[in-house]
């Protein structure tokens, strides 16, 4: 099948598709070769022929933009098969086909029924094939081929980022560049100029000029000045075609702003000024202001003023407003019309900033002379002092003068001055003052520990002009008279241990006193002279204000005396002399042996073990309730022993029996074996022996000769007769036995009944070493220690 094509129009084009064809062709093309086959006569060689061969163009070109009114004629296929009779039937499938693009089935003519563009599409895909019109079937294989839409210069460049804004400094140099722009055409660059673009400027010169390949603009000038002018509007132009006639165009505008540099120095308007400041200014207020000028703008009219000389640079001071770029002139000293009425100042402004390219423009500073002028006004008393400081006693008596202030007029008429105390505060009311002489007095009665400083306010005024008012500040500080007495610091819990040794510190003691160290800060502490000597504790003045209290005497007992109390007395050293006596509260306390505080009594014991509220209660019903149970036990054994005959009729003679132990060697109520021997003698030796005595006791030696001489069996039978006597006993015998030990040993006794009557000399300070176990022990032995000790 063989496809031709007619759309190349003039000459030129038709030249270039016969080589494009002819390039596709060879290159592109694909052959389809059909041979003649020819039957061999008999005896005739075989004859080759050279095959037909179907030459196949793929590749149609069509003009994008068609607008005639008739289809647009693409080309035409054409088979080997076709015999012009119209058996060949001619199929067109693939992109477009029916669509844009339509095909005659008996001739093979291709035409576009629409208007194509080719920045839409630059080409499409189709399919041919040639079928036998009367048995559909193929005749030959399906053949490929492209339909291009050939490009027209039909899209202008364009500038897809304008307008723009862009800076570039004052002063720059020639050819600095500013900015590049570029424009984008969408006809196909690879095909003639359509696409090609060059860059003009249309609007800028000669500021400004445009490279027409790349679009870099640049400065034009030398030395383009802000100040002259800031801001420029240029129109670049670009257009296809390499710029040639026909081609088309498209334009956008770049603004232009230069910025600024310091390029110019401040300049004072004036090079001299007058400023009128009236005497009566107030110390560090602004009196005037001045401003250099700059042309140039931000950082770079930033300046400083300074004052550099004159006779005022002493009195006022000079400061820069970072806002409005001012000279702020303010008052560092008061002014005096009487003494000096004017002043010069010659005030320096300068750029904090300067560009040391733009050196050679400068200096970037300016001097200027300002005359200060001073204004006589009416002016208040001045005080003599800017504040005053007095002194007075405590306890003065009202109407005791304290000081004097003065104030005077400093103008020329020298008017008389009044005095008087501005009453905002309590505090001003403890004082008056004298109008005329400007005496200050106590009005009330000052107590230093309450108050020591009192602060008031003295205003003066001109009697001829009241409204001129003045201030000033006066101290009044109180001193001190020794008036208090020193106390305790605190109130001390002193406590001294059991087992407490002779000499030995149990608490330092420290005073306070409400006066100022001048007239109490020495303390001297003593015991109360006037008592006789303390055998229990004693005092000692440490001699730096504290003292120690120590003890007497070796052992102290709880159950003998649980506190002591010693007078302290106390006296500064202030003029006159106070004093004062406290009285400290010792406790005696059982002390571990390191000198650790065991306990002092049942309430501290309870109160170190921890137990509260409820444990107690809970302690103190279970003790009821034990006691209920044993309560009722000896109730129900009581109950038991009633009946000791079981009946009326059961009269018998029974033993009785009591199981009751005695009291041991302390129960000597239960036994005594001096009743025993001589029963009138018991009634006048008949001693407690848990108790010391009050009468000296009877000798041993003549209580052994007393019951050497009783008649034992005579008391026996005594004690029987009362025993048969006595209503209270059972109406049945009973049986009581008496024992009699004979004479005493030799040897001695090695019962310890009388112990408590001798005196040892054994120390039972080792008891405290076996542990706690014994430590109930070791502290009776330590109280009877003491108390014979005492």
């Amino acid at each position: 099948m063989r496809i031709t094509s007619t759309s190349c129009i003039c000459p030129v084009l038709v030249c270039l598709c016969f080589v494009q064809r002819c390039y596709g062709a060879a290159h592109h093309g694909s052959i389809k070769v059909t041979r003649n086959q020819t039957k061999h006569i008999e005896g005739e060689t075989e004859v080759h022929h050279r095959p037909k061969r179907g030459w196949v163009w793929n590749q149609f070109f069509v003009l994008e933009e068609h607008m005639g009114p008739d289809p647009q004629y693409v080309g035409k296929l054409h088979s080997n098969s076709d015999k012009g009779d119209g058996s060949v039937k001619y199929i067109l499938t693939g992109e477009g086909a029916g669509t844009i693009f339509i095909i005659d089935d008996t001739t093979g003519d291709i035409h576009s029924t629409k208007s194509l563009d080719r920045e839409q599409k630059t080409h499409y895909v189709l399919h041919a094939q040639a079928i036998d019109r009367r048995t559909n079937k193929p005749l030959e294989p399906e053949s490929e081929f492209i339909i291009k839409v050939q490009d027209i210069n039909d899209n202008a460049p364009k500038f897809t980022d304008g307008p723009y804004i862009v800076t570039v400094p004052e002063m720059s140099e020639m050819g600095t560049s500013v900015l590049q722009v570029t424009a984008t055409d969408a006809d196909d660059p690879t095909y003639g100029n359509s696409a090609r673009v060059v860059y003009s400027i249309l609007q800028g010169q000669p500021y400004f000029s445009v490279d027409p390949k790349t679009g870099v603009i640049r400065t034009a000038l030398h030395n383009m000045d802000r100040e002259a002018r800031e801001h420029y509007s240029v129109v670049i132009q670009a257009k296809d075609m390499a710029g040639q006639v026909g081609g088309l165009s498209g334009s956008t505008t770049v603004n232009i702003t230069l910025t600024d540099v310091n390029d110019n120095p401040p300049r004072f308007p004036q090079k001299h000024y007058q400023l009128y400041v009236p005497e009566s200014a107030q110390v560090g207020s602004a009196v005037g202001k001045i401003k250099a000028n700059d042309a140039d703008t931000g950082s770079n009219a930033d300046m400083k003023y300074t004052i550099i000389n004159g006779d005022g640079s002493g009195v006022f001071s000079i400061s820069t407003d970072k806002e409005t770029r001012e000279g702020i002139i303010s008052l560092k000293k008061p002014l005096n019309y009487e003494k000096k009425k004017s002043y010069t100042l010659n005030i320096e402004g300068a750029n904090t900033h300067v560009d040391f390219r733009f050196s050679h423009l400068g200096p970037f500073k300016d001097v200027t002379m300002l005359k200060i002028i001073v204004g006589d006004v009416d002016e208040p008393p001045l005080f003599t002092m800017p504040s005053y400081v007095m002194e007075v006693y405590e306890n003065a008596k009202i109407g005791t003068p304290v000081g004097t202030v003065m104030a005077q007029d400093p103008d020329a008429a020298n008017n008389l001055v009044r005095y008087f105390i501005d009453h905002n505060t309590e505090e001003d009311r403890y004082f008056t003052i004298d109008a005329s002489t400007g005496t200050i007095k106590t009005a009330k009665i000052f107590d230093r520990e309450e108050t020591p400083w009192y602060n008031i306010t003295v205003a003066a005024s001109e009697i001829d002009n009241p409204e001129l008012v003045s201030h000033v500040s006066v101290g009044v500080r109180i001193l001190d008279v020794n008036d208090n007495p020193p106390e305790l610091a605190r109130d001390y819990d002193v406590v001294v241990c059991e087992n407490a040794k002779p000499g030995q510190v149990i608490q330092t003691i420290t005073a306070t006193d409400k006066d100022n160290s001048a007239n109490g800060a020495r303390f001297h502490f003593s015991l109360d002279e006037g008592l006789s000597l303390n055998p229990n504790f004693t005092l000692r003045n440490n001699e730096d204000n504290t003292a120690s209290i120590l003890t007497r005497r070796r052992r102290y007992s709880r159950t003998t005396q649980d506190t002591y109390y010693l007078p302290v007395l106390i006296s500064d050293g202030g003029v006159p002399p106070l004093s004062s006596s406290s009285t400290l509260t010792i406790r005696v306390c059982a002390c571990e042996r390191d000198g650790r505080v065991r306990t002092c009594h049942a309430e501290a014991f309870l109160s170190s073990a921890g137990l509260s509220t409820g444990a107690l209660i809970a302690i103190l019903l279970c003790v009821v309730i034990l006691l209920a149970i044993v309560v009722l036990f000896i109730t129900l054994r009581r109950s038991k022993k009633e009946p000791l005959i079981i009946s009326e009729e059961d009269v018998r003679e029974n033993v009785v029996t009591y199981d009751d132990e005695g009291g041991g060697e302390e129960d000597t109520e239960a036994f005594d074996i001096t009743a025993l021997r001589n029963p009138s003698a018991a009634e006048e030796l008949k001693y407690r022996r848990d108790v010391r005595p009050e009468v000296k006791p009877v000798s041993r030696h003549h209580l052994s000769s007393s019951l050497d001489s009783i008649d034992v069996q005579e008391f026996i039978k005594q004690r029987l007769a009362e025993a048969d006597l006595d209503p209270s006993v059972p109406p049945y015998d009973s049986l009581q036995t008496y024992a009699y030990e004979g004479h005493r040993s030799e040897a001695g006794s090695i019962s310890s009944l009388d112990s408590a009557t001798t005196h040892s000399d054994q120390d039972y300070n080792y008891l405290g070493d076996w542990g706690p176990e014994f430590k109930k022990l070791a502290e009776l032995y330590g109280e009877i220690e003491s108390e014979r000790t005492t």
